[in-house]
């Protein structure tokens, strides 16, 4: 692999990517230097040249972060790069407040029609969206929200649950929960969840302070709430919280009830008369599929799926094997859940997950591999707000990853791959109401930021009984108070964020139905889409892959109707 770092170029792996904590002193001169002679520029080539410095400086910083992120959610518990995550939680501002001083003066430059007519529309839109939603009064509040929304993440990170003789944490326990004896698995979720009734107070009291941090924000910068400036931060630009509700009513029509007769069929399929909140992720009598080999043969798999899926999906995987980019194994003091990042110096993207030994180890490495292979193929469009899109982009190249891999499944569940499939179906589909719930209750918390936790919770009993009727949690005292939503991450870190899974899975829906009818035409319009990046908003990318925007009410019915029909012709009963 040839890396091309800021001063050299060499063959590396991960292990020797060199961490260095910037110098934030150095860094605003340097930058100020640069933005003066910017503006000062008398030809578009010098502006373009002075521009193209400044991308290098914005490179450096946030392949510094990059690292340290990774290192630090690998292992919470390292000292030194915990301290250098708080680093970061204090500095992002300062480096937020030179990238608006950027923007601002791309919107203001002299020669800004030449440089659209080079990068397009996008780039003036977000830096429209930048300038609003960032002033320096805010910077000691964007660092207050950073540092709660680590302690958060911290929590979860260094769980120690004890159960049966065994100690584990949040990822360790889940083959538990799924367990195909009923008392096992509902001992294992109750395990669960007293820590989370141990931390209710804590996790409560984070979120309180978040709610209101964010409203103190968005008054300052001139908003009536957070909900208009969260949406901005995520840079939506085509549509807004109206458009968010009627797409989320959609879901209520179309998908709820579809759902509420798969539980019911599950329900008869596991030969129970009702499927309390500890069944709903058990889904066959036999068991759930799960993989046949560990960690190792899992990647040695997905090398062999990746290499005959096509020649650019096994340049990249050769990429993430021979440079060591993946970190998949669940280990104590590692941070919960997985993600796909980007380091921007060495132009490659990196994996984590938390592998348990159930099917979401499959779900989560073809889901990364979506968001990597994407950055992957957009790496080289040069300028930092492109190689990613929007968030509800960026996950239709996850989730329909998850679908393009489907051919290949039988490499990593042998003869329960059809069983896979329809579980994998399935569980997206469900996906899609827990989702809306979350984006609502969202919506509901920061319009009404002086809510108590007890209101809070109370909120989010109404919104279950709107999109997941069928849960039910047999007495659970803490779960029936309306506090299921403290263990999603986004809600605490990532507002707003999590409609966007709904809305790319609609899209990815799609892809699944197309490439089941023209796999050439389906896989041309996805590596397309790959290739984009963020050169262009949601649903102008929604467009030009060919696909149907989510918003439209055709387009969930659509989606509804198919995956019935196929659903329908599955004999689950021989799973």
């Amino acid at each position: 692999m040839t890396v091309t770092t800021a001063q050299e170029t060499t063959l590396q792996r991960f292990q020797d990517f060199a961490y260095l904590r910037p110098d934030m002193e150095a860094l605003n001169s340097e930058f100020e230097t640069l933005l003066d002679q910017f503006n000062k520029a008398e030809s578009y080539e010098d502006q373009a040249d002075l521009f193209e410095q400044l991308n290098v400086l914005r490179n450096d910083f946030l392949t510094m972060y990059n690292l340290c992120h990774i290192r630090h959610t690998i292992d919470t518990r390292d000292a030194f790069y915990e301290a250098e995550f708080k680093f970061f939680n204090e500095q992002m501002p300062a480096y937020q407040a030179l990238n608006t001083r950027l923007h601002n003066a791309m919107l203001e430059a002299r020669f800004r029609p030449q440089f659209e007519a080079v990068w397009g529309k996008q780039l003036f839109s977000i830096g429209e969206l930048n300038r609003k939603t960032f002033r320096p009064e805010i910077l000691e509040d964007l660092q207050e929200e950073n540092r709660l929304s680590a302690e958060y993440v911290r929590v979860k990170a260094q769980a120690s649950i004890s159960f049966q003789g065994e100690t584990y944490n949040l990822s360790s326990l889940l083959p538990l929960e799924v367990n195909p004896d009923r008392a096992t698995r509902e001992a294992a979720i109750r395990a669960k969840w007293a820590f989370f009734t141990e931390k209710a107070p804590i996790i409560e009291g984070f979120y309180d302070q978040l709610v209101k941090t964010r409203h103190r924000i968005a008054q300052k910068l001139g908003y009536d709430n957070f909900v208009r400036l969260g949406y901005d931060r995520l840079l939506r630009s085509e549509y807004g919280a109206k458009e968010v509700a009627t797409f989320r009513e959609a879901i209520v029509q179309h998908i709820v009830p579809l759902c509420m007769q798969l539980y019911q069929r599950q329900s008869r399929r596991l030969g129970l008369e009702k499927l309390l909140f500890f069944d709903e992720e058990f889904r066959f009598p036999s068991g759930n599929p799960k993989p046949k080999g560990d960690s190792g043969w899992i990647v040695a798999q997905a090398a062999e799926m990746f290499s005959e899926m096509s020649a650019e999906t096994h340049a990249y995987f050769s990429l993430m094997q021979d440079a060591s980019l993946m970190d998949l194994e669940n280990k104590d003091g590692k941070a919960t859940g997985g993600y796909c990042t980007f380091i921007d110096n060495y132009r490659t993207p990196y994996i984590f997950s938390n592998f348990n030994g159930t099917s979401g180890d499959i779900d989560v490495l073809t889901h990364e591999s979506g968001h990597a292979f994407q950055v992957y193929s957009s790496r080289n469009i040069g300028l930092t707000e492109y190689k990613w899109p929007t968030y509800e982009a960026c996950e239709i190249h996850s989730m329909s990853m998850e679908f393009f891999a489907w051919p290949w499944m039988n490499l990593f569940f042998e003869g329960d791959s059809k069983k896979y499939q329809f579980m994998h179906l399935t569980n997206a589909l469900f996906f899609l109401p827990y989702g809306c719930a979350v984006d609502e209750f969202q919506h509901r918390v920061y319009e009404n930021p002086d809510l108590s936790p007890a209101e809070r919770n109370q909120i989010w009993t109404e919104l279950e009984g709107k999109y997941l009727p069928q849960r039910d949690y047999a007495g659970h005292e803490f779960l029936s108070g309306g506090t299921y939503w403290q263990k999603q991450s986004h809600i605490f870190t990532s507002p707003f964020y999590y409609i966007d899974y709904v809305l790319a899975q609609v899209c990815a829906f799609q892809y699944w139905k197309w490439d089941r009818e023209n796999h050439q035409e389906a896989w041309e319009s996805y590596q397309h889409l790959c290739q984009l990046g963020g050169s262009k908003p949601f649903l102008e990318l929604v467009a030009e892959a060919g696909l149907s925007s989510p918003f439209t009410e055709e387009a969930v019915k659509s989606v509804a109707t198919i995956i019935q029909q196929y659903l329908d012709e599955v004999d689950d009963s021989r799973f």
